[in-house]
């Protein structure tokens, strides 16, 4: 199965079970397993024409590409090695049940799974392995669209470890100084100086940096300048053809652009504030799509994964979508991407619960415009500094007449002023102004603004003024509270799939092979509560202890 193009796709027909194969797992295990029950309720779930843009038209037969997507869902259902899942393929009866194999088949190499992972992880098809799955759910009536679904976000670490800011720029030059010594070793020692071999021979973590700042800032100086002399080398005329196309020079020039900048003939280290925003920062040679990401307290290196999922009582909570982003990315991006994603599978919920990260008026607006969907979550009061705290009077106590174009202020003075504008985001937003002769004497002017030139208000479009106005109003009743309660079971979504199956740690490097664990990491826990679900196995308790239960509301 390599990618050089000397295999190609065979069809094969797993709708029949083998005769001897059905006969002997039956009496093995009268009373079924995860394997068997899947293959029973959903059927053989993959078939090879799914995976035919995957395989060259001509070559010798691959294995089944239908059979090593079951088998890579079983794999990580379970948690087993490569070897260990081929091994399973050879010996294990129910797993031959589900594969529709003969009981002597002697199954393949346990190389062709990390093939096929490569081929998916490529042609980015992973998430078609994962809709085969719900797909099947679907059609013996285990997952509908409708009623409610519930979207929340954890963190990703990457495979590979964190690095400081001074490690992160060594071992990028030692890098690239590795590779160039492979492909162009007898050039590059004409230029290396004797202190390059002291600097960067040796692994970041194996050396022992200055502990005094102003140490680590010459140090990390004296690594810019050592880089930018291997760059400006690697780009003349006399350098071996091709030196400047390595992927570790490319990070290196990159890196440098990013954490350096050349003043006056000198390579320096940037000032905090002068680095690159963190959605395009790099962290590591190694790992070039890994990013650094922050959430209230907790800081880390890697990606982002937001799971969606149906919550209804009467039915299994099974995973709808998976949406894997850098670490950076906000909550608030992806919702557009996550809607338009389950109204391709069909999938649209009626109800969408969500925490505070995912709303705001625009979406809410979007979601019921272009979707038909309710977005329930928690908006902010107000972003405002003396706004939040209530000290400061917010656009809420301004009456705004939106045919006329005007708004009337609590002291009741009327704007001078109302124009069309675009936000720092570039949303289009109302630009008020109150006028300074009304402001100046008015006796409500400490409660409402502080600038000598008038009050000024920014507001939104008139639909999502009135949906924050009305969202503000609600979630601060009972009902609304009952209603978003139904929220908070994601999080043991996320904690099964941290706990269970590995969700908060990357098992390879890049965006797209971390993206194709998490879409087989959710197939996997679908087919896990769909087990738990046909067998009657209830769901886990909450960890609300009985004390805390006694908190009174509010």
């Amino acid at each position: 199965m390599s990618r050089g193009g000397v295999v190609s796709l065979r069809g094969v027909e797993l709708a029949e079970i083998p005769e001897e194969t059905a006969r002997v797992v039956r009496a093995v295990f009268p009373k079924g397993c995860l394997a068997m029950r899947m293959r029973d309720v959903l059927g053989p779930v993959f078939e090879d024409v799914q995976f035919e843009a995957l395989f060259p038209a001509r070559g010798r037969p691959a294995v089944s590409p239908a059979r090593l997507a079951l088998v890579s869902v079983l794999q990580f259902a379970e948690g087993l090695t490569d070897r260990q899942a081929a091994h399973a393929v050879r010996s294990r009866l129910d797993w031959k049940y589900a594969l529709s194999l003969e009981l002597t088949d002697t199954g393949f190499d346990f190389s062709v799974l990390s093939e096929f992972r490569a081929r998916l992880a490529d042609d980015d098809a992973g998430r078609s392995v994962f809709d085969a799955v719900l797909a099947a759910a679907g059609r013996a009536g285990l997952v509908k669209a409708g009623k409610r679904q519930r979207t929340d976000a954890t963190h990703v670490l990457a495979v590979t470890r964190d690095l400081n800011r001074l490690e992160f720029v060594v071992e990028t030059l030692r890098a690239a100084l590795n590779q160039i010594a492979e492909v162009a070793g007898d050039w590059l020692v004409t230029l290396a100086t004797p202190e390059w071999f002291d600097r960067y021979s040796a692994r970041p973590e194996d050396r022992r940096f200055p502990s005094r700042w102003a140490a680590r800032v010459e140090h990390g100086d004296q690594c810019g300048a050592d880089g930018m002399t291997l760059l400006e080398a690697v780009w003349s005329g006399a350098a071996p053809p091709g030196l400047r196309c390595l992927p570790a020079v490319e990070i290196l020039r990159q890196t440098w652009v990013q954490q350096f900048q050349h003043v006056d003939g000198v390579t320096r280290w940037r000032e905090v504030k002068n680095l690159p925003p963190g959605l395009i920062r790099l962290r590591t040679p190694h790992e070039p799509d890994a990013r650094t990401g922050s959430k209230r307290d907790v800081d880390w290196s890697g990606y982002k994964v937001h799971l969606s999922e149906t919550c209804e009582p009467d039915a299994p909570h099974l995973i709808t979508h998976i949406h894997t982003t850098p670490a950076p990315v906000a909550d608030v991006v992806v919702l557009g991407d996550i809607h338009a994603a389950l109204d391709e599978r069909g999938l649209l919920p009626d109800e969408h619960l969500v925490d505070a990260g995912y709303v705001d008026a625009g979406q809410i607006h979007h979601a019921l415009r272009d979707h038909s969907v309710e977005l329930v979550g928690p908006v902010q009061a107000t972003t405002v500094k003396g706004q939040a705290s209530g000290n400061v009077f917010d656009n809420t106590r301004f009456t705004v007449d939106w045919d006329q174009q005007r708004a009337v202020c609590p002291g009741g003075h009327t704007s001078v002023q109302w124009r069309e504008a675009r936000s720092q985001e570039g949303t289009a937003v109302t630009r008020v102004r109150f006028a300074a002769r009304h402001c100046g004497p008015c006796e409500l002017r400490t409660s409402c603004t502080t600038a000598r030139t008038g009050r000024n208000l920014t507001l939104r479009t008139q639909a999502e003024h009135d949906i924050l106005r009305k969202a503000r109003v609600e979630q601060d009743t009972d009902h609304w509270r009952r209603r978003y309660a139904h929220r908070a079971g994601v999080e043991g979504t996320i904690s099964q799939g941290v706990q269970a199956f590995g969700l908060r740690r990357s098992r390879y490097r890049g965006l797209a092979k971390t993206r194709l664990q998490h879409h087989l990491t959710g197939a996997a826990i679908n087919l896990a509560r769909l087990d738990a679900y046909l067998t009657g196995r209830p769901l886990a308790r909450t960890r609300v202890s009985p004390f805390a239960a006694l908190r009174p509301a509010g």
